[in-house]
């Protein structure tokens, strides 16, 4: 429930008004044209920042005390800063869908990275294949804009299809360093990979410094026209590379007794972060800021460890495991809104990734395509109205590169339950109770259980989900060799 719940009524007045006021055009209310006329000048920008890997309690915001997040934290100051918001996925390329469509994965048939991990021979179970793009049917944040006159980019990290299935082919008109890669092999020139757009980059440069370079450049050439800008970095996704002078600096400050101590990724961090402070500065520069709506969010929870090494990453504490696992750590994920119009608060109203699209066409004054399951969050954001309750679903039939189990789970309320696909067991938490997700409370609560399995089995069938299948050739004793993380990051 929202925490502005108790002043979430407001004096009645027309639909018209109402309707007008949520797409941010009230005081056109008049004669017909003039309406159209003044509601085309006020549509806002749109800046969406969605960073790669980057945890929940990764900036000082959060709760990080490592961290050094000036930028983020400013954002999040002056902006609606959630508590609950959720990836649609714990992995990247199905999240990145659901921010691009407002459809959960599973309708996409897009349910894991992309090209997704090798089936293993012995696992217990035969994970379904999915697709190796997004649709061009389908339609996206972008496609929904350009029909009112919106500029529109793609600068940075695509991942949702190679050739054929670029930016370009869903409705972006400038697209930058977007491709099916998943992660750079190095975050500093020379790149073993052709980035789009990114011609004979000089040795040593900053991939991640190159992006907002670019961002800049296009922000002024758009600046006296509305601009959907969608801005998916790279960073904070492995390799683990920064500044040597910036991993210095953090070296001396870490604490291994600590959550969080990797001095690297927390140089990572201050990329991210001094890319947010670059960006949102332009905007005050061009003269653009009063007139932009920055959202900015991740694609799943933090990385613990990469592949089979024992180096810590990131902590989600206290936030149980991370990316690959449906556990909280997995999936919940910083956002952040900053609409000028707006007043700034924390709100705990659970909210996630199929929620852009709408929101961002709300907005904008657009239409919501048909099929959308998420919902807008502008009314929330300003006007404090309540959203009606709802539960979220996730769906992840597969082993993840992190030790994570195929499975599904919903949150309702502040149930949360987990179906483990591969063992058929099912873990239930209080989250109001058990943040951390320790104390499966399933066998004290079998009718709740019960009754969040049929949600959930029901929920499926409607998305058409598919599911993973027993494998024959099942070895308890070797199911699992060759998999990559570790159980223990479960914990």
């Amino acid at each position: 429930m929202s925490r502005h719940s108790e002043s979430s009524s407001v004096t009645p007045f027309s639909r018209r008004q109402f309707l007008l006021s949520s797409l941010g055009i009230a005081s056109c209310v008049g004669a017909t044209a003039t309406t159209v006329s003044c509601a085309r000048k006020q549509r806002p920008n749109i800046l969406l920042i969605l960073v790669d890997d980057w945890g929940w309690t990764d900036m000082g915001a959060y709760g990080s005390t490592f961290y050094e997040t000036p930028n983020l934290d400013k954002a999040a100051s002056e902006g609606v800063r959630f508590t609950s918001a959720y990836a649609s996925c714990p992995v990247c390329s199905p999240t990145r869908a659901a921010v691009m469509t407002g459809k959960y994965p599973p309708r996409l048939n897009i349910t894991d990275w992309i090209p997704g991990r090798p089936q293993h021979e012995f696992s217990a179970v035969i994970m379904p294949e999915d697709s190796d793009h997004l649709a061009l049917e389908e339609t996206t944040i972008a496609e929904v804009l350009k029909p009112l006159g919106y500029s529109t980019a793609s600068i940075g990290k695509w991942h949702l299809g190679g050739e054929g299935f670029g930016p370009t082919g869903q409705g972006f008109d400038v697209s930058i360093a977007g491709s099916e890669k998943g992660s750079p092999s190095s975050y500093f020139a020379p790149y073993q990979e052709q980035f789009p757009g990114i011609e004979n980059p000089p040795e040593g440069e900053s991939l991640t410094r190159r992006l907002c370079d670019e961002a800049e450049k296009y922000l002024e050439s758009v600046k006296d026209k509305p601009f959907f800008l969608y801005y998916p970095m790279y960073a904070v996704h492995t390799p683990l590379q920064a500044e040597p002078e910036v991993v210095d600096k953090y070296a001396k400050k870490a604490d291994p007794r600590k959550y969080q101590h990797n001095p690297t990724y927390a140089a990572m961090i201050e990329s991210l972060d001094d890319t947010v402070g670059r960006l949102r500065k332009k905007l005050v520069d061009l003269g653009i800021d009063k007139k932009t709506i920055v959202i900015i969010t991740s694609d799943n929870g933090g990385l613990r460890y990469p592949g089979t090494r024992t180096e810590l990453v990131t902590s989600n504490h206290p936030l149980r495991a991370g990316k690959g696992h449906l556990y909280e750590g997995g999936t919940r994920v910083p956002f952040i809104i900053v609409d000028p119009l707006a007043k700034s608060w924390v709100e705990d109203t659970p909210v996630a990734s199929i929620d852009i699209l709408p929101t961002i066409a709300a907005y904008a004054g657009a239409p919501v395509p048909k099929g959308v399951d998420g919902v807008s969050l502008k009314g929330l954001v300003r006007e404090h109205w309540r959203l009606a309750e709802r539960d979220l679903y996730w769906h992840y039939p597969h082993y993840s590169n992190q030790g994570g189990f195929p499975g599904g789970s919903i949150r309702s309320g502040d149930w949360k339950l987990i179906e483990n696909y591969d063992t058929g067991e099912v873990e239930l938490y209080n989250l109001r109770d058990d943040i951390h997700e320790e104390y499966d409370v399933s066998k004290k609560n079998p009718l709740k259980v019960q009754e969040l399995q049929a949600k959930l089995d029901a929920w499926r069938k409607e998305v058409g989900a598919q599911m993973p299948t027993k494998n024959p050739n099942y070895d308890p004793a070797r199911a699992d060799q060759g998999l990559t993380g570790s159980r223990r990051e479960n914990q």
